[in-house]
């Protein structure tokens, strides 16, 4: 029996020690106990974020953010990062959540958790009339594509169109500068951000060329903040009962989206 008793006593002991390292804060008591909401945003990548007229943050993603703001019942401070900071800057604990145009990666999956979609657009190939539009990948051979380093669609096209020549630059606007000023001839965007660029250059032609798939949105949390992570999806849950993820949808991207379910 002693042998036993030594066996349970060394066993509760490593139990004990083991106990500060296993705990982990809440994210979701850590929010309401501070009152305040620190959402990292894409301020550079209307409609989803943008400074509009007034300098002040709009789009999308922010009026998402202000109501999950709002349903919390704290306050919000929009944090802007760039495409490349956004899950280094979660990591760090530098903000909250992130609602960011962010699609989901296995990739992704291993550094942060996905909640449900809240936004869908297409992804594609944008360029001019004077180019054919195409359903096989393999009509982009030869062309330029600008597109931003490290995205979604930097990786896909990497993967799927070796032949096409991929130009990449820092960030989206950077590549879309590039396209408008010709510099190459098409670029590679999700539908949202493409029906902006013409809306706001309507002496540029900004057509379809190739459509690579469906891209939700999801927001992002850190590893292991689960209950956070269930507060939000359900959150999203009740907009997308009560219609207000719709009229997001409809409101800055003139369409409407099925959401795929996960």
């Amino acid at each position: 029996m002693t042998g036993v008793r030594n066996i349970l006593a060394t066993a509760l002991a490593v139990v004990l020690l083991a106990l500060p390292a296993l705990a982990r804060a809440d994210k979701l008591q850590d929010v309401q106990k501070a009152g305040t909401l620190r959402v990292g945003v894409l301020l550079d990548a209307a409609p989803w974020g943008f400074k509009d007229a007034k300098g002040e943050a709009a789009g999308l993603d922010v009026d998402l953010a202000k109501q999950m703001a709002t349903d919390l019942g704290v306050k919000l401070d929009l944090v802007p990062l760039t495409g490349a900071s956004r899950i280094p800057s979660l990591l760090a604990d530098k903000v909250d959540v992130l609602i960011a145009a962010a699609g989901a990666t296995p990739e992704r999956a291993l550094q942060a958790m996905f909640s449900q979609p809240y936004a869908a657009v297409n992804l594609g190939v944008y360029g001019p009339k004077s180019i054919e539009a195409a359903k096989d990948v393999t009509a982009l051979k030869g062309h330029s594509i600008g597109v931003a380093k490290g995205s979604t669609l930097d990786v896909w096209l990497t993967d799927n169109a070796p032949d096409a020549n991929i130009v990449r630059f820092e960030d989206t606007p950077s590549a879309i500068a590039a396209y408008l000023a010709g510099q190459v001839e098409m670029f590679a965007e999700n539908s949202a951000i493409a029906l902006k660029v013409s809306e706001d250059n309507p002496s540029k032609e900004v057509q379809l060329k190739f459509l690579i798939r469906q891209s939700p949105a999801h927001a992002l949390v850190r590893q292991g903040e689960q209950n956070f992570l269930n507060w939000i999806n359900t959150f999203l849950f009740c907009h997308r009962l009560d219609g207000k993820l719709a009229a997001l949808q409809v409101k800055w991207f003139k369409e409407a989206q099925t959401l795929p379910q996960i």
